[in-house]
C-alpha cells in the first residue's frame, strides 16, 4: 500500500513541476506579445483547460477525430511555448506573426472549448432520436367492440352480415311496405342499403326465412 502510494505520489509531483514550468513559460511568451498584466496568466489557463477538455473527450469513446484535433492544437501551443523561452526566440522583440497567433489565441480556444463541452456524442444523439420517434409514434386506436355477425340460413352461401345491418335493413323494408303495400324486393333493398348483391341476397333471407 505504501509502495503504491510513493508511485501516485511521485507521479502527482511530477505532473505540478511540468505544469507548473509549462504555466510559466506561457506567461512569458504572452506577456511578451503585449498581453501584460492578468492577461498574460489566463492564456496558460485557457491552453491547459483546453488540453482537459480535449481529454475528456478521448477517454469517452466518441467523437475522437475531434479530441485528437483539438488536443494536437493545445499541445502545440504549450510545446511552442516551451520551446521559444529555451532561447530560441528574443523575448525582448517578438515577431509580429507570433503576436498575431497570441492574440488570436483566445478565439481559437473558445470555439474548442465550445465544440469538445457542447457537441452532443453519436451515444447521445441515438438517444435523443429515439426519444423523438417515441413521442411521434400515433396512439393506436381504440379497441371498439365488435358486433356479432349473423349467419345465412341454411342452403345458402355464408355472407357475414352485421346485426346492425339487419335491423336497419327491417326498418327499410318495413317503410317500404308502408308506402308501397308490398314486401320490398332483393333489388331495392340492395339499392336501398348500397351493399353488394350476395350481401344483399343475405340480408333478404333473414327477413324473410322463407327465402321468398
Amino acid at each position: 500500500m505504501r509502495d503504491q502510494l510513493a508511485r501516485v505520489d511521485a507521479v502527482l509531483v511530477q505532473a505540478l513541476i511540468a505544469a507548473a514550468l509549462s504555466f510559466a513559460h506561457l506567461h512569458d511568451i504572452a506577456s511578451a506579445a503585449g498581453q501584460d498584466g492578468w492577461k498574460a496568466w489566463a492564456y496558460p489557463i485557457s491552453v491547459d483547460l483546453l488540453l482537459v477538455a480535449a481529454w475528456r473527450r478521448l477517454r469517452t469513446g466518441d467523437a475522437k477525430a475531434s479530441g485528437w484535433c483539438w488536443f494536437v492544437i493545445a499541445l502545440t501551443a504549450s510545446l511552442g511555448a516551451n520551446v521559444a523561452t529555451a532561447g530560441l526566440l528574443d523575448l525582448g522583440d517578438v515577431p509580429a506573426w507570433l503576436r498575431i497567433l497570441v492574440a488570436g489565441w483566445p478565439a481559437v480556444a473558445f470555439l474548442g472549448g465550445t465544440l469538445l463541452a457542447h457537441t452532443a456524442t453519436p451515444a447521445e444523439i441515438n438517444e435523443i432520436e429515439d426519444a423523438d420517434v417515441q413521442e411521434d409514434a400515433p396512439e393506436p386506436p381504440p379497441e371498439t367492440p365488435a358486433q356479432p355477425a349473423i349467419e345465412a340460413p341454411p342452403n345458402r352461401p355464408f355472407v357475414p352480415v352485421p346485426a346492425a345491418l339487419i335491423e336497419h335493413a327491417r326498418k327499410v323494408a318495413a317503410e317500404h311496405h308502408t308506402r308501397t303495400g308490398a314486401p320490398i324486393d332483393t333489388p331495392t333493398l340492395r339499392v336501398r342499403l348500397g351493399v353488394p348483391a350476395p350481401m344483399a341476397e343475405a340480408i333478404a333471407a333473414h327477413l324473410t326465412p322463407t327465402g321468398s
